[in-house]
């Protein structure tokens, strides 16, 4: 945890989605509401607005879902940023049905919101026979039934998007899955931060060669140590023939023994770089 998101103080943090967004919940639950957000379009955008101190403090990005897997471009967007991770947000992702205050379930003719969250509500939706339309943002779509006071237009979205405009939840937790968790990172300039003095949680990237049993090599090494891998991602290394580079998560007691397993790594790694020491999330 920053001292941030325990002090009080208030920080700026780009996030990607519009007002009342999941992005913006996980956010909230990091800093304890002590956050206010530049709202972005695409993840590419957030990652430029965190590197900037003249527009934010940092920015909190997706990076995996319990149901969908690994959002394999926010990790590149996270390898060529330089930012640090200084925490982790675990988030249950509930789609409720928000309509107008006024508005009940026979008045509905027409559902919005973004085509991931209708389609993680079918089970739900297909008891009626409302008429279902794509959006860009499910907090989008809540803010526009709320702008127009749309009388038979309900949106897909989430508790805080009801808040923040107004909107009644006239079904909660729709979606088909209820076990759907989302993991954001929370990302800060490194300029910014001081050296890691607490944390359990690391992040890291490395390439191997080509030579036999080289990812065996660093995997051995790993279990050997105090140290839990909880999570290795591959991916190409562009430019090169079918040479990867690894995303691992380790979680450990001590500070002490996750350097005791880099300074083993380090000799049968090449482009060794820690994202980040942190406190690991807990399930919200």
């Amino acid at each position: 945890m920053t001292k941030e998101a325990t002090s009080g103080r208030t920080v700026h943090m780009a996030i990607q989605g519009y007002e009342g967004s999941f992005h913006q919940e996980a956010a909230n639950l990091f800093f304890k509401k002590n956050v206010t957000v530049a709202c972005c379009d695409t993840f590419k955008e957030v990652i430029a607005a965190a590197k900037d101190p003249a527009r934010t403090d940092g920015c909190l990005m997706a990076i995996e879902n319990s149901i969908a897997g690994s959002i394999l471009p926010n990790y590149n967007l996270l390898q060529a940023s330089d930012l640090r991770i200084i925490g982790e947000v675990y988030m249950q992702i509930n789609q409720n049905l928000l309509v107008n205050p006024d508005v009940e379930l026979e008045d509905i003719k027409e559902v919005h919101s973004h085509t991931m969250a209708l389609q993680q509500c079918y089970e739900y939706l297909d008891q009626f026979r409302w008429k279902l339309v794509d959006a860009d943002d499910t907090a989008l779509s809540a803010r526009h039934i709320a702008q127009h006071k749309a009388r038979h237009i309900a949106a897909i979205a989430s508790k805080l998007a009801a808040e923040l405009y107004g909107l009644k939840i006239i079904a909660p937790k729709i979606q088909t899955l209820k076990n759907n968790y989302t993991r954001f990172l929370v990302l800060r300039r490194k300029e910014d931060l001081g050296e890691a003095m607490e944390g359990d949680k690391a992040s890291i990237n490395f390439h191997t060669d080509h030579s036999k049993g080289s990812l065996a090599k660093v995997l051995s090494i790993i279990a050997r140590e105090e140290v839990n891998m909880t999570k290795l991602q591959s991916f190409p290394i562009p430019g090169t023939q079918f040479r990867y580079q690894f995303h691992a998560d380790m979680e450990f007691e001590q500070i002490s023994d996750f350097e005791k397993v880099m300074e083993k790594i380090k000799p049968v790694t090449t482009g060794l770089k820690v994202y980040g020491i942190y406190k690991r999330g807990s399930w919200k």
